[in-house]
Order: structure tokens, then sequence, then C-alpha cells
């Protein structure tokens, strides 16, 4: 009862007005202190990796780098032939208008397509590729100042900018249906376990108070470890899903313990008591999730780092709600609760007592039945079920999700098909960068247009290409054209003509030449290749976490192994459900979706470690219980039974508010998050209704005593005298 988390919980206990102010303040504080600083946003060098990112680099270096641009199609209103006069009116009008634009490099002459229907217009946009999107309105502008002055055409504009704009539009607009759909789902959920609107408002204020305070000390962070634009995403994403459930398990076990005393404890004294074991639950279940989202930075990713970044720093305020301002907000209701009560008993009324709600139920009784009565049956069964939704994951096939995979509601995204459409020549770009000593100019410049030479008598080029060299004349690029979407075989086929054979037949025999291809096509491709080289790293340094943070929680290396295994085998089933669903057509109806065959390239990483984070929620929730009892010297078999009964309808409620918020982002559109939002929902029911409810115990149960090694406490404890049930702790008492 000396402990750090009660020592905290006691202060805030017996100052609650001073707990809930600080509380305030420190979210406005974060709040003002992110709104003075800003975001520090990922530059496009903070992206580079593999061979792309070297090339990019180097061009970027020589200024040779390829700026960002937007295409203006003009063509008929009606959808019939052309006015070739009118046409190239607009596109003069447009290209003036363009030039006097701050923000504009530079514009294009008027290019028709193949069947003359179209005229483009590309405009090519000063400073850095990931600002572009910031200075498209301007562009946009123009382009309907000259829409109005030609009503008989039809002008339309795309890009990576504007495209770039839209999927940002386009996640604004989701996050508002996501928490449009989830706070009062949640809310709801609450409401039926508690029963009470007050009861049911605080995890819920809580949390999204705890969003707040997050949200600022990210724009803080993000000075330090830069946001690629997804931590706002991941902070609303798991920020509510804990926030609830940490508040959610420490409320429970206050009234718990409120009900066992039958009025006989303080409602300070209550708050100590849950502090010293469901809030030391609170407090090593988020530092487990930190510690093993942490392993997200070995990735050497900036998405990656964003998302760790975002999750970290809400975790870690949503524990610290969790420590001063709940037991503060326990206080004060329960408070008002006893004068209530007070009142009643004056009047002669009968008082009405809190049900402590942690004795399971005739459902809970059933799950646990087939555990109890055939452990090993019930193990097998479970683990072949689990290991059945594992097979898919043998074909998963990660991609890089490119421009192509895109939502067509975005308005720039239905342009983008018919630019491709008219104008197949320009689906993609190659950029073949080479740096050599000056004196071999001469050489580098032959090598490239042998490059050219040999791209123009293949059919997987256009045979359209531009030569540039820096002023040092150390750095030259070739721009080569390829007919095919970006995220076709084709277009990977021509680029791995260019690295495997062009290229070093060519700049590779130059003494001293570095070379590389970059270009959309190239970062596709490198982006995964990076990421299976990092992938033994990162998933060794998780399971590693996992195993020291279960050890140092349970005082025990058995508990250390079986925690890795189901979080291991939660995990993987969950993940291949994922495969199972998304890389097959069967359920695009059902879940609003158009596959591609694949999953996104970061998806599977960043599950991996979210989901073994989440799923320490549980474990170390359901097995503090079950050592509770073991400590007072109840036998193992009945420890186990009695601790996931007794926290039976928590993990139940939490499972429900987890899986309410991640299912809730299945609606959304950008397909990577789909897939996010539906594995970690899964992955939630199967981690609290098969792992914590059959593998669990049954394994324990198999080990018995055994599962406890090497913890001296609990042989101890066990080996004591037989403790009378007054003795035992609110998790064996029902």
């Amino acid at each position: 009862m000396n402990s750090l988390t009660v020592r905290v919980a006691r202060w805030s206990a017996r100052h609650p007005w001073r707990a809930i102010a600080g509380w305030l303040v420190f979210v406005v504080l974060c709040l003002g202190a992110g709104s003075a600083v800003g975001t520090n946003s990922a530059k496009t060098a903070d992206y580079r990796v593999g061979e792309a990112g070297r090339a990019e680099a180097l061009a970027a270096e020589a200024q040779l780098e390829r700026r960002s641009a937007e295409q203006v199609l003009i063509s008929s209103r009606s959808g019939g032939a052309l006015d070739q006069d009118a046409a190239r009116a607009a596109a003069k009008d447009l290209t003036d208008r363009m030039r006097r634009l701050p923000e504009v490099a530079g514009v294009a002459d008027p290019l028709p397509s193949g069947d003359r229907r179209t005229l483009m217009v590309e405009v090519t946009l000063k400073g850095e590729e990931r600002n572009a999107k910031d200075k498209v309105d301007a562009l946009l502008a123009q382009t309907a100042a000259v829409q109005k002055g030609h009503p008989g055409l039809l002008l339309e504009e795309t890009g990576s900018p504007s495209v770039s704009k839209g999927v940002d539009q386009q996640r604004s607009d989701d996050l508002a249906l996501s928490e449009a759909i989830t706070l009062p789902l949640t809310l709801l959920t609450l409401l039926v376990v508690f029963g009470s609107v007050t009861m049911a408002g605080v995890p819920l204020l809580l949390a999204l108070s705890s969003i707040a305070a997050a949200v600022g000390l990210s724009m803080v962070v993000s000075h330090v470890s830069p946001d690629a634009g997804v931590g706002t995403n991941v902070i609303l994403m798991i920020g509510l899903a804990v926030g609830v459930d940490y508040t959610l398990f420490y409320l429970k076990r206050e009234r718990e313990e409120r009900a066992r005393s039958g009025g006989r404890l303080s409602s300070e004294a209550l708050v100590e008591l849950a502090a010293a074991t469901s809030g030391r639950a609170v407090v090593v279940s988020g530092f487990a999730v930190v510690a093993s989202t942490a392993t997200l930075y070995l990735a050497s990713d900036v998405i990656f780092s964003s998302l760790a970044t975002g999750t970290i720093v809400v975790v870690l305020v949503a524990v610290a709600s969790s420590l001063t301002a709940l037991p503060a907000l326990l206080v004060k209701l329960g408070r008002r609760a006893e004068r209530r009560a007070s009142r009643r008993a004056e009047r002669g009324k009968p008082v009405r007592r809190v049900r402590g709600q942690g004795g399971g139920g005739r459902m809970w009784n059933a799950l646990l039945r087939p555990a109890a009565r055939h452990p090993l049956a019930t193990l097998c069964v479970s683990v072949l079920a689990l290991l059945a939704l594992v097979l898919p994951l043998a074909g998963l096939k990660i991609t890089e999700m490119s421009r192509d995979t895109h939502s067509r509601e975005i308005p720039a995204m239905r342009v983008y098909d018919r630019l491709n459409e008219a104008f197949p020549e320009q689906r993609v770009t190659h950029q073949v960068v080479v740096r050599a000593d000056a004196s071999r100019s001469a050489e580098v410049t032959a090598a490239l247009r042998q490059v050219a030479r040999r791209a123009e008598a293949d059919p997987l080029f256009t045979g359209a290409s531009r030569i540039r060299t820096s002023a040092d004349e150390r750095t030259s690029t070739l721009e080569l054209k390829v007919p095919y979407l970006g995220n076709s075989e084709e277009a990977y086929d021509s680029l791995d003509r260019l690295r495997d054979d062009f290229l070093p037949a060519t700049a590779g025999r130059i003494t001293g030449a570095e070379y590389g291809v970059s270009g959309d096509v190239a970062r596709y491709a490198d982006y995964p290749a990076h990421q299976n080289g990092k992938l033994p790293l990162v998933l060794g340094a998780l399971l590693l976490v996992t195993f020291a943070m279960t050890v140092y929680a349970f005082r025990s290396v058995v508990l250390g192994l079986l925690g890795v295994a189901l979080n291991l085998l939660s995990a993987a089933a969950a993940l291949g459900l994922l495969v199972l669903v998304f890389q097959g057509t069967w359920a695009e109806g059902l879940l609003g979706f158009e596959s591609t065959g694949s999953i996104g390239s970061r998806v599977p990483l960043f599950l991996f470690v979210i989901l073994f984070g989440l799923s320490m929620d549980y474990q170390v929730f359901v097995v503090s219980r079950i050592r509770e009892a073991a400590l007072a010297g109840v036998p193992t078999r009945q420890a186990v039974l009695d601790g996931i009964r007794s926290s039976a309808s928590v993990v139940t409620s939490a499972a429900v508010v987890m899986t309410t918020v991640f299912a809730s982002f299945v609606f959304l559109h950008i397909i990577e998050m789909k897939q996010i939002g539906f594995a970690l929902a899964a992955a939630v029911l199967i981690d609290a209704f098969v792992v914590r409810v059959m593998v669990l115990p049954a394994t324990m149960l198999l080990l018995g005593e055994s599962s406890w090694w090497p913890s001296r406490a609990v042989r101890r404890a066990l080996a004591g005298p037989e403790k009378s049930p007054s003795s035992r702790p609110a998790a064996d008492v029902r």
C-alpha cells in the first residue's frame, strides 16, 4: 500500500479538487503548448529508403529532383469532339494565369491526346514535394476562373498535390464519421455496464481529455520525431480504446471493493484499494504497450515512428489520467453517494447497495466450463482453431498502397483516371540518376543515351526520354516514361529491367559512378523491401520486450513464455483473418472496399506491434487477479477459475468498447485504415473470448503450480496455512 501508484491515488483522493483542477490545467497546457509550437511535419527527405531514396537524395543535392506537378485537362463539355481553337485559347489563358502565381515553377506547352479529344496543360510547382498540397488551392482557383470564362469547355485538374489534398479531406471526414459512430456506442456500452449516466460518463470524459492532451503533446514531440500526418489518427483510435479501458479497470475494482465493504470503508480507502490492485495493473499494462510500441522505432521509417510516437504519448497520458484525475473523481462521486445514502437512512428508506459485478455470470461460467473440466481437450481444440485462422497468413502479399488505390470518391482521383485513359504514355515516370566525377560527364551522358536507346526498343517503355545535367556536371538524370499504371506488373518489370539489365551494362561500367532509379514505382518497390529487412530486428525486440514485461509483472518465467506464445498466436490469427478477408473479393460488398489483392505494406508490422501491446491489457489484468488469489493461498486451480470469473465482466466490457472503436474504422475509405480497424477489432474479440477464456485457463490448469516458477512469493503462499474466506482478496470473494 506504499507503492507509487497508491501514493499518487492517495494524494488525489485526499485533495480531489486540486487533482481535478491540476488535470484540467495539464490538458490546457498541453493543447496550448502544441498550438504555440505547431506541428513539425515530415519532409520529403524523411521518407527516403532504399535505392529510390538514395537516388532522390543524389538528384536533390544537384537540384535535379522531380518536382510536384498538376495536370489540367481541357475537353468538350458535351463529351464530343474538342473545338481546337477554343481549347488553345483556354490553354493560353490558363498558362498566363498559372505563370503569374508565385507557387508555380513552370508551365509546359499544351499536349494533345492521341485522339485529339483532350488537351493537357502541366503545371510544375516550386518547393518541397510534401508541401505541394498546401499550394494547390491557388492553382485550383485559376483553373476555376478559366472554366468560368470558357463555359463550353470542361476544365479538370488532378495531380499528386490535389490528390493528397483530397485524401487529407477524406481522412478528416472519415474520422468525423468514426467519432459519430464510436462515441454514442461507447456511451451506450458503459451505460449497460454501470447503469448510471454519471458513472458511464467518467471513462468517456477522461478518455476524451486524454486524447486532447495527447494531441497537444504530440505536436510538441513532433519537433523531435517528425509527424507523418498519421499521428492524430492513431491517437484517436488508440486513445479512446485504452483510455476507456484503463478507467474501466480501475472504476470497476472500486465498485467491487465498495460492494464488499458494505459501507464500512470510506471513499478514500476504497480508492487506495483499487489503486493497489487495478491501478498497478493499469500502470504495468500501459508501460507494456509503450515498450512494445517503441520497437517500431527500430524500423527506421518516418511513418512507423509517427505511429509509435502517437501511441506512446496517448497511452502515457491515459495512464496518468487513471492515476490522478480518476481517483479524485471517484472520491467526489463516492462522497455524494454516501451523503445520499445517509439521507435515505435518516428518512427510514432502504439504502441501495452497489453491486460488485465481480463474480462473472452464467455466460462466463458456461464459457469456462470446457477449460475447467477438460483443459487438455479445450487447449488442443482452441489452438487448432486459431492455427486454422493463421494459415491464410502464408499467402500474405504486401504492397505499397499507391495513388492508384485511393477512393474514387475523391474528385481528383476521377480526373486522374481520365488522365491515364487519355494519355497512357504519361502514366509512370522513372528517373535514372547517375553521379560521377565532373571529368566523366561525357561518359555519363553517353551511358544515359545508351539506356534511352535500349528503352526505346523495349515495349515496356514509351521511348520518350529527357536527359538533364547539373551545373557542376557531376550529376545527370534520365527520365523515362512507361505506359502502364504504377501498381501494374509491367511497371515493376520495367523497373527491374532498368536496375538489373540496362544500368549495370552502361552506367555500371563507369569508374566511381553512383547510380540508382527513383520515381513512384521505385518507391513502391523499395519500401516493402526496406521493411522486410527491418522485420527480424523489430519482431525480435518485440518478443524480448513482451517476455521481460510479463516476467517483471508476475515474477514468473513460465508466464513470460506463455504470454509471448499467446500474444503471438492471437496476433497471427488476426492477421490471417485480415488476409482472408482483404486479399480476396468475397467481402468487398459487405465491408465496402475494392480488393487490391494485397495488404498495405505498413499494416502487418504495425498491427503485430500494437496487438502485442493491447494483448497485454487482458494478460496483465486477468493474470493479476489470478496471482492475487494465489498470493492469498488459494490453490492454483481455484485461483485460475476465480481470477477469470472475477475479471469476466470488465474484460467483456473492455472488449466491447475496444471492438466498437476499432470496428468504426472499417467504415473509412482509406484501405489501409480499413484493414487496421478490422484486424484490431478481430484481434480484441479473439483475445478476449478465446485466448483469455479458453487457451490461458486451460494452459495454466495443466501447468498447475509450475505456472508461477520461479516466484517464491506464490510458492510460500501456497505452502502456508489455509486462508479463511474473509482474508481472501476481492478477486476470490463472490
